[in-house]
């Protein structure tokens, strides 16, 4: 098991490698921050300074190489925009992000594997064939055509939800609300198809045989064995949303890190870009070797 981590902390380790090469270089396409920060009629002088401030006045590769060096010592620079340290801007919005992703897979797998575990058991039943429906149904939504009718509806239409902010625990269930959608439809059909091949092995009825009650056989006997293929996709999924659900965040107007991203993208403040990105991706890699962790306690077979 040990072996196997390590490979994985290598391969992950190229993979931020390649990720900062290309991040950054196919930032700079973006074009000079100088003409975005400063006035049209600035001295050619003016915006020297400017970019010597900033370490804009080198050649494109040894911004890089200073930049990796700088990255070593967990120094991601300073933010253009806001004058602090790229890496304080972008934990406070990740901390945002984290938050929402966290309240948001909670209650997605809780129910996405209780409703699919139950789909499963009554098969081909009328329950079974409204939750197929409606995860179908989910899977399938835009999640940006889900956040404009949710706003049109319950906070333009009827008034009883804010459109955007998180002031209160009122402005945290439009966003919850659109980002349970996909997941949940995604996530439950993989439980659904999981718990029938489950169901139907030959342990399962010998319990139900011995005379095992549905709550213990679907949740005991079965749930175990059915969630390996299930731990992939809440993987998945989860990931997605730590990359930010930019679509959902700038919609929204909820300050995390996909707002950030594409609000640094548009005023070129390359360091937070950059440390956006890298903080993301450590966190996805973070959660990959706990579901590694999670693979093995399932499944001990896995461990060697």
């Amino acid at each position: 098991m040990q072996r196997f981590l390590a490979k994985r902390a290598v391969s992950s380790g190229v993979s931020l490698i390649l990720l900062v090469i290309a991040v950054f270089f196919l930032s700079r396409l973006t074009g000079d921050p100088t003409d975005l920060y400063l006035p049209i009629d600035a001295s050619q002088e003016a915006r020297e300074n400017f970019r010597a401030l900033h370490g804009l006045d080198q050649p494109l590769i040894v911004q890089f190489f200073s930049y990796l060096g700088d990255l070593v010592r967990l120094d991601f620079g300073e933010s253009i925009r806001r004058a602090r340290p790229a890496l304080e801007v972008v934990t406070e919005a990740f901390a945002w992000t984290l938050q929402l992703a966290v309240i948001t897979m909670a209650i997605v797998s809780g129910a996405a594997i209780t409703l699919g575990s139950l789909a499963a058991f009554n098969l081909g039943g009328i329950f079974d064939r409204i939750a197929t429906f409606f995860s179908l149904i989910g899977a399938s939504a835009p999640d940006f055509w889900v956040a404009i009718v949710a706003i049109v509806v319950f906070s333009v239409g009827f008034g009883w939800l804010p459109t955007s902010g998180t002031g209160t625990v009122w402005h945290w269930i439009l966003p919850i609300a659109v980002l349970f959608i996909r997941p949940f439809g995604l996530i439950l059909q993989v439980v659904r198809g999981s718990m029938i091949t489950a169901l139907g092995s030959a342990y399962v009825k010998t319990a139900r045989a011995k005379g095992v009650g549905p709550r213990a056989t679907i949740f005991v006997h079965a749930l175990r064995n059915a969630m390996l293929p299930v731990l992939t996709v809440i993987g998945d999924q989860a990931a997605a949303l730590l990359n930010g659900a930019v679509v959902v965040e700038t919609i929204f107007g909820f300050p995390g890190i996909g707002k950030l991203m594409i609000d640094s993208i548009l005023q070129r403040d390359f360091s937070v870009v950059l440390a956006s990105i890298m903080v993301t991706a450590f966190a996805i890699f973070l959660m990959n070797i706990l579901i590694d962790l999670a693979y093995a306690a399932l499944d001990p077979r896995i461990r060697y």
